[in-house]
């Protein structure tokens, strides 16, 4: 085998002395989906990023956001080779509603990934004071 799945990414922003953000991480994956339950434990909200080569990978996930009424935004991850699609197209492939912020970004790109996470927290938080 020349390539192996990662089970899980974790990782901690320190927002100020008093707000860390924790980060975790998991493949779209099926196989993964056990872990599901345990991660969202206490979330506040949710990212799905889809690689547009692998496009079926990700509606297991966007599945179990929408029924665990999570609130989640999609990035499109963006990179050399990557297939082109309109966000248009994306949306209507994934079939989620319009209400559901869907972006492309890089995920290897630090900015790019902070704007990501700030589109999870407004969803989140318009979930909060909608509430």
């Amino acid at each position: 085998k020349t390539t192996t799945t990662v089970a899980m990414d974790f990782g901690c922003i320190t927002i100020d002395p008093t707000l860390k953000l924790y980060l975790f991480g998991t493949p779209g994956q099926d196989r993964f989906k056990f872990m599901w339950d345990d991660l969202v434990q206490g979330a506040l909200g949710a990212l799905v990023i889809v690689d547009t080569r692998r496009l079926d990978d990700c509606y297991v996930a966007v599945d179990y956001f929408e029924a665990k009424g999570i609130p989640f935004a999609i990035g499109i991850n963006t990179f050399e080779g990557a297939v082109t699609h309109t966000l248009d197209e994306v949306r209507w492939a994934l079939d989620v509603d319009a209400r559901v912020p869907l972006f492309a970004f890089d995920a290897r790109e630090r900015g790019s990934v902070r704007d990501a996470l700030l589109t999870v927290l407004k969803v989140a938080l318009a979930r909060t004071t909608a509430a």
